[in-house]
C-alpha cells in the first residue's frame, strides 16, 4: 500500500479498554473516499489520527505522497480540514476568510485577495467578498469553509460530516457540488458521513466501519445499505 498516495498501515488507537480502533486502507491521488458506519464506530477519531489530533500507537503509520507523517505536527501535515461547523472567523469578510492560509503563508494582503477572488467564482460565490458570515446561509457558510481550505493547495482534504447540519434539499445538491469541484479542481479527500446516498453520491471508494475495524471496502457503486446491518 506504500506506493498509493495516501496510506495507513495499522492505524491503532484506544479510547478505554472497551474499544479500540484497528484500520489499514489506501487511496489514489485525486480520489474520493468515504468513511461510513453507526455512531461511535470511530470514523471521525480515524481523521483526527489523520490530522495529527490524535496520537495513534507507535507502530501505527500514515503515508502522504511517498512520505511518513505518523509523527509531524499537524501544522506541517499539509492536510485540509472541512469541518461540521463550518468554523469560519466571525471578525473577518468572506473574502477575507478563503485568502487567510494564504497569508499565514506569508502571502501579501493583495495578493491573497486576488486569489481568494477567483475561487469565491470557483465556489458559486462571486459578489460575496465583503459579507460576513453571520450573514450566510448554512449551505454558503459550508462553501467558503471549504474554498478556504483548498485555496492553500493541501495533499488531502479531510471532511468531518460536513454536510450533516444542512437539510435533505440543500444536503443533496451540496453532495453533488463536492463531488463535480472534486472532479474539476482535483484534490484527494476523505470525508466521514454517516449519511449512504451521500456517500455514493461522492465517493469513488466507500469504507464502512463498525467498532473500529473495517467490515468492507470497496468501490461505492458496489456499496449496498444491507452491508449495514450485518
Amino acid at each position: 500500500m506504500k506506493n498509493d498516495y495516501f496510506t495507513v498501515e495499522n492505524l491503532k488507537y484506544s479510547y478505554n479498554s472497551d474499544f479500540s480502533i484497528n484500520v489499514s486502507f489506501s487511496s489514489s491521488k485525486n480520489e474520493m473516499t468515504c468513511i461510513v458506519g453507526p455512531s461511535g464506530s470511530g470514523k471521525s477519531t480515524i481523521l483526527k489520527l489523520i490530522s495529527g489530533l490524535e496520537k495513534p500507537t507507535n507502530d501505527s503509520h500514515i503515508f502522504l505522497d511517498g512520505i511518513d507523517i505518523t509523527k509531524e505536527k499537524p501544522g506541517k501535515r499539509n492536510i485540509g480540514l472541512v469541518p461540521q461547523n463550518h468554523s469560519l472567523f466571525l471578525h473577518l469578510n468572506v473574502l477575507d476568510n478563503v485568502g487567510y492560509g494564504l497569508r499565514c503563508r506569508g502571502v501579501s494582503k493583495k495578493e491573497s485577495r486576488k486569489i481568494a477572488e477567483e475561487y469565491l467564482k470557483k465556489f458559486d460565490l462571486d459578489g460575496f467578498g465583503k459579507r460576513f458570515p453571520e450573514t450566510l446561509s448554512g449551505g454558503e457558510s459550508q462553501r467558503v469553509s471549504l474554498a478556504r481550505t483548498l485555496i492553500i493547495n493541501p495533499k488531502l482534504v479531510l471532511f468531518d460530516e460536513p454536510l450533516s447540519a444542512l437539510d435533505a434539499p440543500l444536503r443533496k445538491k451540496l453532495a453533488t457540488d463536492i463531488r463535480n469541484w472534486q472532479k474539476t479542481i482535483g484534490f484527494t479527500g476523505i470525508m466521514v458521513t454517516h449519511d449512504i446516498e451521500e456517500a455514493k453520491t461522492i465517493a469513488d471508494k466507500i469504507i464502512l466501519i463498525k467498532n473500529g475495524s473495517i467490515k468492507w471496502h470497496g468501490n461505492a457503486s458496489d456499496f449496498d445499505e444491507r452491508f449495514m446491518r450485518r
